[in-house]
């Protein structure tokens, strides 16, 4: 893992972006969905509506087109779906995997290098990913796989092994009624070993378990390319 950390930091200008983003006129702010951000309630958090309004408040007030964050952030979030729950007892699932991009329903999302189509899937639950999409990328000797979730169903008119070159637009932010009911926004996720899943990986894992996944997952930024252009 840490050869393909190396690999993917050492070469940034080889990635496309995977959003319409112009540093000198866009704007980028970070969203925290831990405990620490009291302003994000339970009321406003079970209602996806009012979640939505809160997300554009944040960017609107701040002059963001993106709020991006939380790789590797254990988030109170996840309790509004049993998706993430366990059985009585068990530890349930918070520490999240994942890149989100939070933004416009409709953004368009881009294939930072050149792939093919792995698998896609509409995970199809409350709090889930909603409409999926898996590529597989083999880079400079290195395979591995990057993961959009909470994108648009028309986007899942695909078929396994398509290539997708490098800076096609491939995806697009779903709305909530077919993006697991969340506000718009993208979960990037990088993963090396994705075993035998198809259309869907663990995007969230056990807080005891986070070095085993957050191994197998690396920072999607090195991919994406965005916290350099986080507003202070």
């Amino acid at each position: 893992m840490a050869e393909l950390n190396s690999v993917l930091g050492s070469h940034p200008d080889d990635f496309h972006p995977v959003v319409p983003f112009d540093p000198g006129i866009h704007k980028l702010v970070k969203l925290d969905f831990t405990a620490a951000n009291t302003g994000l309630t339970d009321d406003i958090i079970n209602d996806v509506q009012k979640f939505s309004e809160y997300i554009d408040g944040q960017l609107n007030s701040l002059g963001a087109l993106y709020g991006i964050g939380g790789y590797g952030e254990h988030r109170t979030v996840y309790a509004r779906s049993r998706v993430f729950d366990a059985i009585e007892g068990e530890e349930p699932r918070r520490l999240h995997l994942g890149l989100d991009i939070w933004g416009k329903a409709g953004t368009e999302v881009y294939a930072p290098l050149d792939a093919r189509v792995h698998s896609f899937a509409f995970n199809d639950h409350y709090g889930d990913y909603g409409a999926t999409i898996i590529l597989s990328h083999n880079y400079r000797g290195l395979s591995f796989y990057s993961l959009y979730g909470h994108v648009s169903l028309k986007d899942l008119d695909l078929k396994e092994g398509t290539v997708i070159s490098r800076g096609t637009a491939f995806a697009h932010f779903g709305q909530p009624f077919e993006n697991g009911h969340w506000p718009p926004h993208l979960h990037l996720q990088l993963i090396r070993d994705i075993g035998s899943y198809k259309g869907d990986y663990p995007g969230v894992c056990r807080f005891s378990e986070r070095e085993q996944f957050l191994s197998n997952c690396p920072d999607p930024d090195l991919f994406a390319g965005l916290n350099r252009f986080v507003s202070s």
